[in-house]
């Protein structure tokens, strides 16, 4: 039977290196974005399957992923990559911005998380993973509504992990501390040379070793960051 991993939050960076990795490992992908013309390309890409959806909304999850099991079957990995926030100061945000980051970043992973849990734990298996961010250990001046909402999703997926791995569910989360190398964030830093960004193929790869660890020696926290970062 074909493996289903799921990717929430497709976009042209680490969702989509993902996606690629997974399918390459001949997983059936399955690509959630709130957008379609954020998915066809990569489904096509992929050979896997698009679903629009609002991840922040509970109806539009449930009905995307009651759709997911109709077409391909039960989800063995959930990667959740969905994320995004207005970077300003705690005077200069608003209670809407503060909302809409703790929406993206944490009430969606729970909803996409609680489609899957059942099915990985009648079947003793399964894999969740987190795209963190370092805000989620310190509030940087102008991180006043991202960190916070990192924080909330990292706080979750570590009370998920202490609760599901005894289930046999991997909860893992990565913390992704750089810029990751896209052609926005290269054309926003023309100074810096390749080795300053965290390539997407990269992170790829340690979420799909993530989902491949033996379950006697799992990890919950990996912190991916390019070699020459100063930390």
């Amino acid at each position: 039977m074909t493996k289903v991993a799921v990717i929430a939050g497709v976009g042209p960076g680490i969702s989509a290196a993902t996606a690629r990795r997974f399918a390459a490992a001949g997983y059936q992908v399955a690509l959630l974005a709130r957008r379609r013309d954020a998915l066809d390309p990569l489904a096509a890409e992929t050979g896997g399957r698009a679903y629009p959806c609002d991840l922040t909304s509970p109806e539009d999850v449930t009905k995307t992923f009651a759709a997911i099991r109709a077409d391909l079957g039960e989800v063995e990995v959930l990667v959740y990559n969905a994320g995004g926030g207005v970077f300003a100061d705690v005077e200069h945000i608003t209670p809407d911005d503060f909302e809409a980051s703790w929406r993206v970043n944490a009430y969606g992973a729970l909803l996409c998380s609680q489609a899957v849990i059942p099915a990985m734990k009648a079947a003793g298996n399964g894999a969740i993973v987190f795209i963190g961010a370092t805000a989620s250990r310190r509030g940087g001046p102008r991180s006043a509504a991202f960190a916070a909402g990192k924080a909330a999703q990292r706080a979750l997926a570590e009370s998920m992990a202490r609760s599901l791995w005894p289930a046999g569910i991997h909860v893992a989360l990565i913390v992704v501390d750089g810029v990751v190398d896209l052609a926005r964030t290269r054309a926003q830093r023309p100074d810096k040379p390749a080795s300053f960004f965290i390539k997407p193929e990269g992170v790829a790869e340690t979420v799909y070793q993530l989902c491949q660890q033996d379950r006697s020696a799992w990890s919950f926290e990996v912190e991916a960051r390019p070699f020459g970062e100063t930390w």
